[in-house]
């Protein structure tokens, strides 16, 4: 499977940043201190990378990774296995929209047990694979600033446990056509994790409705061991006690600023501002005038369905779909949340929200299915699907 692979080194492989093309293998066939033919008889000095099963970071098969690696007594072997996050995170399915404690506390359990079951023992680990599993699909299942948090957090996790990781790109991060990632402000959050940490927030939006009064709104800082500096709209630095309050680590946008930047209430973003701290990269909030979303009737066949969406600036964050009895419907029974892009997936230039034909051909014939959309504002709408053989038909009602 083509792809890329960035890889940072920590450790005894601190060196820099190397990108090459995924699945390229240095110095593997051979066992280690053994010779191929024209290999110019490099292979007793090169490094061999033993993983354990399907490259899972199971304790028990890290455990007996370990155990092999030691019974071998050969200082050139390295462990490795391969991470992508809390699985429901990862790909966005049973309402795991956020990287939240259970996601954050997923991925410092697993580098903790990379790092007392080989680092400890000096046994050398890289991370041969590292991602989100949605992004498999480009970028969109798991919301931007939930990504950054999460890549922020890894490449944290992987410096303090001296872990060396490869992030692994089937396309969705890096234009090889253009040999230039697709997204820069996500290699800069990449690259600054692998020497300070850098703050976040609970959010990188800040939604406005289009009608009704401005508010205040206001986000929690997860500072990171950081201090809050500035706020900043481009190279206007907005003013302290005016334009916002700092209470503790909760930043609060006062209605009157939140009224200049969105102007005409247009929906979508109307303004972007930059939190500025002590250390790492600048956190980007954008300020979003978003109506609730509308849907509409229509009809479809299994293989080609898609409602019709006005998002009026608003953005998908997830579906839930039950029958009248409340029991789960779709694919992903174990769940009323499916998963994103398996299961549905919006398309916000042509207007609609696609459901896939793997979903839809898991409902039950003649049976109405009851769907829940969330919107990152908030919004929630509901929407009526029944199928019927190969014909789907859709009702907002």
């Amino acid at each position: 499977m083509p792809g890329v692979a960035l890889q940072h080194h920590q450790g005894e492989f601190a060196g820099g940043v190397v990108v090459e093309p995924a699945g390229t293998h240095h110095g593997v066939g051979a066992a280690a201190g053994t010779d191929l033919p024209a290999s110019g008889g490099n292979n007793k000095n090169r490094l061999l990378m033993l993983p354990t099963e399907v490259c899972t970071p199971d304790q028990r098969l890290m455990d007996n990774l370990a155990t092999t690696i030691k019974s071998l007594h050969d200082s050139r072997l390295i462990a490795t296995v391969h991470y992508y996050g809390y699985f429901p995170f990862s790909v966005n399915v049973a309402g795991s929209t956020r990287f939240d404690a259970q996601a954050r506390g997923d991925l410092d359990t697993t580098f903790k047990r990379m790092r007392d079951t080989f680092v400890a023992q000096g046994i050398p680990v890289v991370l041969g694979e590292y991602g989100l599993l949605g992004y498999d699909h480009g970028p969109g299942a798991v919301e931007r600033g939930e990504m950054l948090k999460y890549f922020e957090a890894l490449g944290h996790a992987a410096r303090t446990n001296k872990v060396t990781t490869v992030l692994w790109d089937n396309g969705s991060f890096y234009d090889r056509a253009k040999r230039r990632w697709k997204d820069a402000g996500l290699l800069r959050q990449m690259k600054s994790s692998w020497t300070t940490r850098s703050a976040t927030a609970c959010s990188d939006r800040v939604f406005v409705p289009k009608s009704g009064p401005v508010k205040d709104r206001s986000l929690t800082l997860n500072l990171n061991g950081a201090t809050f500096t500035a706020l900043t709209q481009g190279t206007t630095k907005l003013v302290s006690g005016r334009d916002y309050t700092l209470s503790g680590n909760r930043l609060t946008l006062k209605a009157a600023t939140l009224t200049r930047l969105v102007g005409d209430r247009s929906p979508g973003v109307n303004a972007t501002l930059q939190a500025g701290f002590s250390r790492g990269i600048p956190w980007r909030i954008q300020v979003v005038t978003y109506d609730t979303p509308v849907q509409s009737d229509t009809t479809g066949t299994t293989a080609s369905f898609g409602i019709p969406t006005q998002f009026r600036g608003d953005a998908l964050a997830t579906m839930q779909a039950t029958y009248a009895d409340g029991s789960n419907a779709g694919p992903t029974n174990w769940t009323s949340y499916q998963e994103f892009n398996t299961a549905f997936a919006p398309d916000y230039t042509k207007k609609t929200i696609r459901l896939t034909p793997a979903f839809l051909n898991a409902l039950k014939d003649n049976t109405r299915v009851k769907l829940t959309f969330h919107f990152w504002s908030g919004a929630t709408a509901t929407y009526h699907v029944t199928k019927s053989g190969s014909t789907v038909t859709g009702t907002t009602s």
